[in-house]
């Protein structure tokens, strides 16, 4: 595994710990890097003026019964992916051809995103219930690569 990929999988966990998520195993973190140099980062949360489920000490998801990985939009939170991708074009920086870390496998609707943003690497730690979002990267020829699997790539 290179030290760069360690570097930024480091950052992107350290990002997801600002997370607004009520839960606690969904603290999402990413990092938008090319030519390792960062271009943006980003955590699942409330969109900008809205109280987040921390702040309202629930999930709107747990109290209506949502199984993770469906029903995406039922949910206050802006995911990490899209945070990261947004604040790259608030700010006017392109992130075509850069590679995306991310604490957990992307879901479908931030595939799509991710797809069309022109972000050409996907490095994820944790998996996610959402095998159609792999299945569009593979068909967008968008690699995506479980950081484990670089540790045994090295190995």
């Amino acid at each position: 595994m290179d030290k760069w990929d360690i570097r930024f999988m480091q950052l992107a966990e350290l990002v997801g710990t600002w997370s607004s998520c009520y839960k606690s195993d969904r603290q999402v973190g990413a990092v938008i890097v090319r030519d390792k140099r960062i271009l943006t980062t980003g955590y699942n949360g409330a969109p900008s003026g809205l109280l987040s489920c921390k702040e309202k000490e629930e999930c709107l998801r747990t109290q209506l019964g949502i199984k993770s990985g469906t029903r995406h939009e039922i949910c206050y939170a802006v995911h990490a992916e899209q945070n990261a991708i947004i604040q790259a074009a608030r700010t006017g920086i392109s992130v075509q051809n850069a590679i995306l870390y991310c604490t957990h496998q992307p879901c479908s609707i931030c595939a799509k995103i991710i797809i069309n943003s022109g972000i050409r690497r996907v490095i994820y730690k944790h998996g996610y219930p959402d095998d159609f979002s792999c299945k569009m990267f593979e068909e967008a020829q968008v690699e995506i690569v479980k950081y484990s699997d670089l540790e045994s790539d090295h190995t």
